[in-house]
């Protein structure tokens, strides 16, 4: 079969990061809106009052079946890194093309951006102003550092996953998707009133930059905690899996 070339997974990455922001974000927005008038430190509710863990479940398992679903649509066409944090790690164990990075990383910035963009055409500008896009910010009483922290182990989580069921042929593949898809479910369930769970630069670019445009709140100064964090924890995992399973030798 002829090598994919370059633009079609720069699509692949692009819609499929559109698909993760739009149903991940929205099922955050959608939580908010329906409890409009309830708000905590940065105007965030999700976790407080009436719905408590409930919530985090809903938006867990809403953010894990897509990117499951996703996963099987491209994961043969672009991999599916729809992740920054993952391309990064690939091309860090020398997995990755070097010269792929930019376009990928490019393509998962814009599709995020569409998909926060496509919330507020749906939604209207409430999406933003009450919804705040589904943006990730430390809940109160999280410092900098133990943000950075859980997102690190989170991602780290999500990495080794990805490692031990799509990048090591040992595993059996038809079980990726759902593997991938439930580790970001509860990492998200756990960590959601802690950081809101990012995992990926990309997904709180998205509804930082709507946030911008449309009137929501200016989380900026909180995103290198969700570059730093997905970034390491990432990184990490996939050296620690590489000497665990001695995957290097297996290739």
């Amino acid at each position: 079969m002829a090598e994919i070339g370059i633009m079609k997974r720069f699509l692949a990455e692009l819609i499929g990061t559109f698909a993760l922001v739009f149903i991940g974000t929205g099922a955050a927005v959608i939580t908010l809106l329906l409890a409009e008038g309830q708000t905590n430190k940065g105007g965030f509710n999700i976790g407080i009052g009436y719905g408590g863990l409930g919530d985090w479940l809903a938006i867990g398992l809403a953010f894990g079946f897509i990117i499951m679903c996703m996963i099987y649509v491209f994961g043969h066409i672009s991999g599916t890194h729809i992740n920054p944090a993952v391309t990064l790690a690939l091309w860090a164990t020398k997995r990755f093309p070097a010269g792929d990075v930019i376009p990928y990383i490019a393509a998962q910035l814009i599709g995020a951006a569409l998909g926060s963009l496509s919330l507020v055409a749906v939604l209207g500008t409430r999406a933003a102003t009450v919804g705040g896009l589904g943006a990730t910010a430390p809940f109160e009483d999280v410092s900098y550092v133990q943000a950075i922290i859980s997102e690190a182990i989170a991602t780290f989580f999500l990495m080794l996953t990805v490692m031990g069921v799509a990048v090591d042929k040992r595993a059996p593949g038809q079980f990726a998707g759902f593997a991938i898809g439930m580790v970001i479910a509860v990492d998200i369930i756990v960590t959601g009133n802690i950081t809101g769970s990012s995992l990926n630069p990309a997904r709180t670019f998205g509804p930082y930059l709507g946030d911008m445009l449309f009137g929501g709140p200016n989380l900026w100064n909180f995103f290198p905690i969700y570059i730093i964090g997905p970034i390491a924890g990432a990184i990490i995992a996939a050296f620690v899996y590489d000497y665990i399973a001695g995957l290097k030798e297996a290739e």
